[in-house]
């Protein structure tokens, strides 16, 4: 079982900060995450803003299906994932900041995020329902929490690439 162990870590490069791949899915991650605004593609929103009309209704329709399923999901099963994200986040953060892992590091800084994310876009999505947001003022909102959204993966990214160059460079100064 330890040679089939070493050869799997052999095969796949756990030094995730030096890996292509970790870096790729980096960017397509925060590529889509501003892309889908409330699980709406961006597009849909500037078709609205440009034509209105069937559009705009188009629009509302997926915000109002989207805005219910979120909120649906934070109601139903909000304190379960929360314990179950407090408990994958204080692993994480054990594992790579008090063990070193550089594995459980990458993974953090990826995930940690996407949950701002997701508690970002529970709070706009409850906004839009409590003040009934239609027309201009809900792409308005869609697009104010795109940007949001693209500021924060802004900071991650710098945060990440900082962090990772800082891995790269000790492990290339101590040989590790």
């Amino acid at each position: 079982m330890g040679s089939l162990q070493v050869a799997i870590f052999d095969l796949i490069d756990m030094r995730s900060f030096s890996n292509l791949w970790f870096w790729i899915a980096l960017a397509v991650m925060w590529s889509t995450v501003s892309h889908w605004v409330l699980g709406v593609p961006f597009d849909m929103i500037v078709r609205a803003r440009r034509h209105e009309g069937q559009a705009q209704v188009d629009l509302e329709d997926l915000v109002r299906i989207n805005t219910g399923r979120l909120l649906y999901i934070g109601q139903m099963a909000g304190l379960w994932l929360l314990g179950l994200a407090c408990f994958v986040h204080s692993s994480l953060i054990i594992l790579g900041f008090v063990y070193w892992m550089e594995f459980a590091q990458a993974v953090f800084l990826l995930l940690f995020p996407m949950t701002l994310v997701w508690l970002l876009s529970l709070n706009t999505a409850r906004l839009i329902v409590d003040l009934e947001l239609a027309g201009e003022d809900l792409r308005k909102r869609l697009t104010r929490h795109r940007l949001y959204v693209q500021m924060l993966g802004v900071v991650s990214i710098f945060i990440t690439a900082m962090f990772g160059m800082y891995m790269n460079f000790t492990h290339s100064i101590l040989g590790g």
